[in-house]
């Protein structure tokens, strides 16, 4: 099996000073599987003392749970020594710690079988005392010992096992994962931030609609996001296969994999939908249900859906503005200006991390594939008048409020703004007005009007 040679260096370090090394994790796991690895964990006897005496970058990351980072050429190692848990009485992490004497021994506290295979790159000698290879072979994600037992001593690996699923594209075995639903009041104590970084794991993974299926049908999807669920049996118009559960899902695996924000944006876009819904009267006695305004009540119900997982401000804001312009519907008879109103509204930062979001709305109504003609086309008419260099927001206009008040005596005030948007709309529909000349007569129009008005 190979490793990094930074790795190895430090495991031939370790044993060339008399002590195990084993590479443990899911490092292993990905090698087996063939996945790219990037994250090394060492398992030693070696007590933190004696790492730190054999290493001189170390730093004691985790000297409770005898860990030690090591720094060598640009990365971090951490090196725990061989460990046995105490009781876990808050659902988290255990009371008390012990060092255990062999590999064995630290592989029976881990969490499933595909993550307790250990491999001594000294020797080439792998341990694997719960068929954890057979596993990864079958595709099966089994908890190591009783499924109960491993939940309740930490509530965030049902989690866990659902995350697998999505990035392995692995199946659950059938105890391990009855098991989740009778652990559900442990996993209800775990705090919001770890769920949260859990969650993103499963978001940012090839298949996560795997994952958040599998959450809905134990229970965990109800304890987090019981709002993704009102979508579920609600059929939509002619244009959907799915309902609007399963239309949000299949949309976040087609947003890019990359992009965490536009993934959110993704499988929250639709969540407004549940609370829109109205039927309307057709022909022949016939209904259909539409569903106005979504994009505005889904905002707000993501946004507090993001809050409550403790999203930073950044991250709400990103994804509420992405699920609030979601609905736009270009056709050939916009003007410019109508296609600058639109950068001007989304912001051309954001445009492209938009239309992304709208292939994946697309894709995820499982009709159709890739970008609409429309799209296709409102990229183009954006591009041209970006090389245009055309007036967009009120900083690029050839006057400033500065300009305004002294050109008219005027003070700070509403006015001020109210004139400058108003020059702004001008520009919009016709860019060669934005010169000073050309808008101070403009404004002078409008401070006319004020001043007969008032």
């Amino acid at each position: 099996m190979k490793v990094p040679s930074y790795v190895f260096d430090i495991a031939e370090k370790l044993h060339k000073n008399g002590h195990e090394a084993w590479i443990v994790g899911g490092s292993i796991r990905d090698l087996i599987i063939g996945r790219p690895a990037y994250d090394y964990d060492i398992a030693t006897d070696a007590h933190p003392q004696d790492v730190m005496t054999v290493f001189k970058k170390a730093i004691p990351t985790g000297i409770k749970h005898g860990t030690v980072t090591i720094l060598t050429k640009g990365h971090k190692v951490e090196v725990t020594t061989f460990r046995a848990d105490g009781k876990y009485t808050d659902g988290r992490r255990p009371d008390w710690v012990s060092y255990a004497s062999t590999i064995q021994e630290d592989i029976s506290r881990r969490d499933f079988t595909i993550n307790g295979i250990a491999y001594n790159p000294i020797t080439d000698k792998i341990v694997d005392p719960y068929d954890g290879q057979d596993d990864i072979q079958n595709r099966i994600i089994r908890t190591i010992g009783d499924p109960i037992e491993r939940f309740k001593e930490d509530g965030l690996r049902p989690f866990r096992a659902c995350r697998f699923a999505s990035q392995l594209t692995f199946t659950i075995e059938e105890k391990t994962y009855q098991a989740i639903t009778r652990c559900l009041d442990i996993t209800r104590e775990i705090s919001m931030e770890r769920i949260r970084d859990e969650f993103l794991k499963i978001i940012q993974s090839p298949r996560p609609s795997i994952g958040i299926d599998l959450m809905r049908k134990s229970g965990l999807l109800e304890l987090i996001l019981p709002e993704l669920l009102t979508g579920f049996g609600i059929k939509q118009n002619r244009y959907h296969r799915y309902d609007i559960y399963y239309h949000n899902l299949y949309s976040l695996d087609a947003a890019p994999q990359e992009n965490y924000q536009v993934r959110l944006a993704a499988l929250f876009h639709d969540i407004g939908k549940y609370h829109a819904k109205r039927d309307v009267e057709e022909s022949g006695n016939r209904t259909r249900s539409v569903f106005y305004n979504h994009e505005i009540i889904g905002a707000a119900v993501t946004k507090r859906i993001m809050r409550r997982l403790k999203f930073s401000n950044n991250d709400i804001k990103a994804v509420t503005h992405l699920i609030r312009n979601h609905m736009f519907h270009y056709t050939r008879q916009w003007t410019d200006g109508a296609v600058r109103r639109f950068i001007r509204k989304v912001g051309l930062e954001n445009s492209e991390a938009l239309f992304e979001l709208r292939k994946a709305d697309r894709i995820g109504n499982g009709l159709k594939q890739g970008d609409s003609n429309s799209v296709r086309a409102l990229k183009k008419r954006i591009e041209k008048v970006i090389e245009e260099e055309n007036a967009i927001t009120v900083k690029d206009l050839a006057v400033n409020g500065h300009d305004i008040m002294s050109t008219f005596s005027l003070n700070p005030g509403p006015l001020i703004g109210k004139i400058l948007s108003n020059l702004l709309e001008v520009i919009l529909d016709d860019p060669d007005k934005n010169t000073k000349k050309n808008l101070l007569a403009i404004a002078k129009e409008i401070v006319v009007k004020e001043d007969v008005e008032a």
